[in-house]
This record gives structure tokens, C-alpha cells and sequence, in this order.
């Protein structure tokens, strides 16, 4: 099993789009083969720093999610309300 960690930093006053908007990516995620679990965070200190922890099957697994055309829909409606690039961590034990 693997751990991915999505961390994402939004505009200012975004933070309601974006809770809004990232319930679809999460549905679409619980989905996707080799999906096991899933986490999301606000940082208890910048409100626009959001973290997600998933757990994968395998590294192939999150791969094919990663590349997917769903991902690709669902992140295209955040992509616009991100203050930078998301930062992906892939953790093995």
C-alpha cells in the first residue's frame, strides 16, 4: 500500500469554492481502482492550505488515477482557484 499526499494552497475568499468543488474530485476518487482511503485536512493555521492523505493499493493504481480523464475533469475545476501548482508527496512503507 502507498500514501499520497495532494497539497494545495487557494486564493484568498476561494476557501467556499473550493470545498464546494473538490466534493466531486473525492466522489470520482472513491471510484477509481486501488482507491482505499481517503483524508482531507485545513491547515490550523493558513485556512488556504488544504491537504489531502490517500491510501492507495499500489503505486499503479494511483498512477492510472493520476492520469486519468476523471482527474483531469475534476482538478480543471479548481485548477482556476489554486495560488500554485499542487504539490504531490508518493510515501512507500
Amino acid at each position: 500500500m502507498i500514501k499520497v499526499i495532494i497539497e494545495r494552497f487557494i486564493a484568498d475568499g476561494m476557501e467556499s469554492t473550493y470545498d464546494a468543488a473538490i466534493k466531486d474530485t473525492l466522489r470520482a476518487m472513491l471510484e477509481a481502482q486501488g482507491y482505499v482511503s481517503g483524508a482531507t485536512y485545513k491547515d490550523a493555521t493558513d485556512s488556504s492550505h488544504r491537504v489531502i492523505i490517500t491510501n492507495w493499493q499500489h503505486r499503479e493504481s494511483w498512477d492510472l488515477w493520476f492520469k486519468s480523464e476523471e482527474r483531469r475533469n475534476a482538478i480543471a475545476s479548481i485548477q482556476p482557484i489554486l495560488q500554485q501548482e499542487e504539490k504531490i508527496t508518493v510515501l512507500t512503507a
